[in-house]
């Protein structure tokens, strides 16, 4: 059985609507082309081809992506069902990238490394604690990252080498 849409947008319940004409759902269904939008933010340059890191949504989440030259097409790099927060590539070789995601959204955000030639993931954090993305070392064979492993509350130094 199918069942008609109104021809009207209702408030939720939670809402007092006092004085505002109907909302014809026609109107909303042309406008929302301007209202669903997507941004994309740079995450990391390549260190030795023009390639660079991106990060957009497409569904629900933000994802990692991959643009290999300029105004080339995005290759989408990450597909999981929680959003990636950032991706930064290993500052010499470029081999791979380290990226962040938490769980559910606890914050209690995971370092995982995406290895560019196999797609392998490998979560390079504990998996329980609460942990920054980190920063490279100059030589680019080091990450130093916190994370509250240690005690659950207080953010020490790691590094990821």
């Amino acid at each position: 059985m199918v069942t008609a849409q109104s021809p009207n947008i209702t408030a939720g319940d939670n809402l007092v609507v006092e004085g505002i004409p109907p909302i014809p759902r026609i109107l909303a269904d042309t406008v929302e082309r301007y209202t669903n939008f997507r941004s994309a933010v740079l995450s990391s340059w390549h260190p030795t081809r023009r390639e660079m890191l991106i990060s957009t949504r497409f569904g629900d989440t933000s994802q990692t992506h991959l643009v290999k030259s300029p105004l080339g097409a995005r290759q989408q790099m990450t597909f999981f069902p929680e959003r990636v927060r950032g991706a930064t590539f290993q500052p010499t070789q470029g081999d791979y990238f380290v990226f962040s995601q938490d769980t559910g959204g606890n914050e209690f955000y995971q370092n995982y490394r995406y290895d560019l030639s196999t797609g392998n993931v490998t979560l390079i954090t504990d998996g329980k604690s609460k942990n920054s993305r980190g920063l490279w070392s100059s030589t680019g064979d080091l990450m130093i990252y916190t994370s509250t492993r240690r005690r659950g509350k207080d953010a020490d130094f790691y590094i990821y080498y």
